[in-house]
């Protein structure tokens, strides 16, 4: 949400937990499938000594024979890791850097991958901030216009921070005068945002700072202050608080008005994404909102009038919240205009509908607009005496127009068939409405949410590709329990259906993210070279509402892989492909997808990659952030989740003499989210265990010692990143044969 200040945010999409993942996904459409050659690589790699240690969870021995990898007692690094990594990394670089046309291939991809971006502005008085990256620039740059139209001005230039390039502006948030801008920046991946304030007349910095993984910014109306998201403890997720900042003070000095339960207080509120707030533009009313599971969240609206009258900046002030979504299923947020919220909710309606909450009376709750039975709404967002609900049919995205009453007024036109979002605030009709799709450049149109009909091109960067050659399809699939199932193909038009070509299926399936339409430059070098690239929109994600997240999560976590196995028989069946040919990636949560389908399913495909994955499901939730996803997954430490997990947890499904496909794991080293140690493991237990040839079938680990969970990554990290994963399908998918 950078840059977006007081606007309505509905954090549905902007939640996802793969979205601190995309440098991970952006290397996956990156490939071009291969096959099996033979060069100057070394044939096996480096031997892991087996230290057996066994548990017992309820009654059940469980023997970890690498446990040792996971690093000291805190999961810290230790030396004999380290070294492990070290000779781990060697080997991964030795095979993957000597493969035929390597480094041609990472030119080439260089070249593309120099594609700029550019994202919606956040509109602040008369003031539009946004990012903007260009050519071999690493890091997005910050960029302000005093008008729409007008010259663009740098605010904040990473890139000359560090010549490394690893420092990166992870969020930003204008005062709503558009005088001050608050903003965060981390290094090398570790996502813990230092909150630092900028005079944007002058471009100078100011004294502030906090520390300590700092986000969701909401300004008081007049710029004196604001409130904010931070961890006490970067290292501790139930250190979590709302504070509020008075600009020209110490953070020590900064209230605190909310702070996450401890596990001790509440054990159900323990294992949560934590608090958020914001307030209305007024300032009138502030809204608290706390996650109580990955799907659910309490709401409650708090006086801040009241709070100031009896000293909140102070410290002494009366934070008192009234309830007005709590202890229910569901997921709520509320933008304000007046004494009216305008609730967003899946509670009673898991596709999801509007409220008007009357704030004086926070029980009072009226339908505004409906559920739909055709469309889950995605979001909603406030202009001046409008609302605009973002709506996905069978994945793809509508944008409606309703007055503040709920009556309809009409579609914001769209492109075409794909992606869109919106870029609004409730002091303008102006918006900008952002647009992309397989085979359509990512596109930001100004707009006036009063003559929705009438837009003009603000941004759209140079294409380095052709889309015109990709043929996008949609087509729904049977899963194994008779469940009906999306997904995207893309191929190069004209592609025969022979049965034999080279195809890549990436699939996510959890905590409500919904996989839609992107744009890739590299993904057409791929359609070139005769490649098909497959997203499966399989349960867990949020493609169809509540429902469809709840049927792949907890104990309903095995129809997510037997979905993804479904999609991936479809292609072998309708003749896009063989087992032979077809390679499948997953980044975070699709890490565990796809280290799931390598033990249930070595049979049906050449090629795994695995990125910053989870893996061991029975030891996950004592590592770093991952107690936050104990209500997506559930916890070994409870009987019943103990069955389920155990029952698909990839590490512990690992078979010695099977026939294992190729693998490639990733991780990164300063992952404050993914521990290392599921990736250590895998590639320690799959080399140990596999029966297929390591020279013609390995298993690769990869560690990278300059990043995290996937965000902040420099354009020269995401090369060779990409590189890695496309020779990597390449060489197993037949593509280097003759070479």
């Amino acid at each position: 949400a950078a840059g977006r200040g007081l606007n309505w945010l509905f954090l549905g999409k902007e939640n996802r937990f793969m979205v601190l993942c995309m440098s991970a996904f952006a290397a996956a459409v990156t490939f071009a499938s291969a096959g099996l050659v033979s060069g100057d690589r070394p044939a096996a790699p480096p031997a892991t000594e087996v230290r057996p240690v066994t548990d017992t969870l309820h009654g059940v021995p469980i023997t970890d024979p690498y446990r040792w990898l996971e690093g000291d007692a805190k999961g810290e690094m230790t030396p004999e890791v380290a070294a492990w990594t070290d000779a781990q990394n060697a080997h991964t670089r030795a095979v993957l850097d000597n493969l035929p046309g390597r480094k041609a291939l990472e030119e080439r991809l260089g070249r593309l991958m120099q594609m700029g971006s550019v994202a919606a502005p956040g509109m602040a008085g008369n003031r539009y901030f946004f990012t903007k990256r260009e050519g071999t620039q690493n890091q997005a740059i910050v960029y302000v216009r005093d008008q729409h139209n007008g010259p663009d001005r740098v605010l904040l230039d990473p890139n000359t921070l560090d010549a490394s390039g690893l420092v990166t502006i992870s969020w930003t948030s204008p005062s709503q005068d558009g005088r001050l801008l608050a903003f965060g920046m981390y290094r090398a991946g570790d996502e813990h945002s230092t909150l630092y304030l900028m005079d944007v007349d002058s471009g100078r910095w100011l004294a502030d700072e906090i520390p300590g993984k700092v986000n969701s910014v909401s300004w008081l109306p007049d710029g004196t202050g604001f409130f904010y998201q931070r961890l006490a403890d970067v290292n501790d997720p139930y250190s979590a608080q709302i504070k509020f900042h008075r600009v020209g003070t110490h953070h020590r000095q900064d209230p605190l008005l909310f702070r996450q339960f401890t596990k001790q207080e509440n054990e159900q509120l323990a294992t949560t994404w934590g608090p958020f707030f914001y307030t209305s533009r007024d300032g009138r009313w502030g809204v608290l909102g706390y996650w109580t599971s990955t799907s659910d969240n309490d709401l409650w609206i708090v006086d801040m009038d009241r709070w100031f009258r009896t000293g909140g900046p102070a410290g002494t002030g009366e934070f008192v919240k009234q309830p007005v979504m709590v202890g229910k299923k569901g997921r709520s947020f509320g933008g304000i205009v007046g004494d009216t919220m305008y609730l967003q909710t899946t509670v009673d309606a898991p596709s999801g509908r509007v409220l008007a909450v009357d704030l004086n009376n926070p029980a009072q709750q009226r339908v505004l607009i409906p559920e739909r039975t055709d469309a889950v709404l995605e979001s909603v967002s406030l202009a001046r005496g409008l609302l605009v609900a973002s709506y996905t049919k069978d994945v793809v995205s509508r944008m409606e127009l309703f007055g503040l009453d709920g009556t309809p007024l009409g579609e914001v036109p769209l492109p075409g068939l794909g992606s869109a979002g919106v870029s609004a605030s409730d002091d303008r009709t102006e918006a900008f409405v952002s647009y992309t799709s397989f085979n359509e450049p990512p596109s930001i149109y100004r707009v006036d949410l009063a003559k929705p009909a009438e837009r003009a091109l603000w941004a759209r960067p140079e294409t380095p590709a052709d889309p015109s050659i990709a043929e996008v399809k949609q087509v729904f699939f049977t899963s194994k329990d008779g469940t009906r199932v999306p997904m995207f193909i893309v191929h190069r038009k004209g592609l025969s259906l022979n049965g034999d070509n080279p195809t890549i299926l990436y699939g996510y399936g959890g905590f409500n993210a919904s996989e839609s339409p992107f744009f890739s430059p590299t993904l057409f070098t791929w359609l070139e070279d005769g490649g098909v690239y497959a997203v499966a929109n399989i349960r867990g994600g949020g493609e169809y509402g509540d429902a469809w997240h709840r049927a792949g999560q907890l104990g309903n976590k095995q129809n997510v892989f037997d979905d993804f196995a479904s999609a991936a028989q479809w292609l072998i069946d309708n003749k896009y492909t063989r087992s032979e040919r077809l390679g499948i990636v997953g980044g975070s949560n699709g890490g565990l997808l796809t280290g799931a389908m390598v033990a249930q399913r070595p049979d049906l495909f050449a090629a795994a990659i695995s990125a910053v994955p989870l893996l061991d499901m029975l030891r996950y939730q004592d590592f770093l952030m991952a107690r936050y996803w104990v209500p997506e997954y559930g916890s070994a430490e409870a009987p019943e989740a103990f069955t389920w997990l155990r029952a698909y947890s990839p590490y512990h499904n690992i078979r010695p003499g099977v026939k294992y496909p190729a693998v490639l794991l990733t991780a990164g080293e300063n992952d404050t989210r993914v521990h290392t140690l599921h990736a250590r493991k895998m590639a320690a237990l799959l080399q140990a265990s596999t029966a297929s040839d390591p020279a013609r079938r390995p298993v690769l680990l990869w560690v990278d010692r300059d990043a995290g969970h996937g965000a902040g990554k420099p354009l020269n990290l995401r090369i060779r990143a990409a590189a890695d994963s496309r020779i990597f399908f390449m060489w197993q998918l037949g593509m280097l044969e003759g070479k």
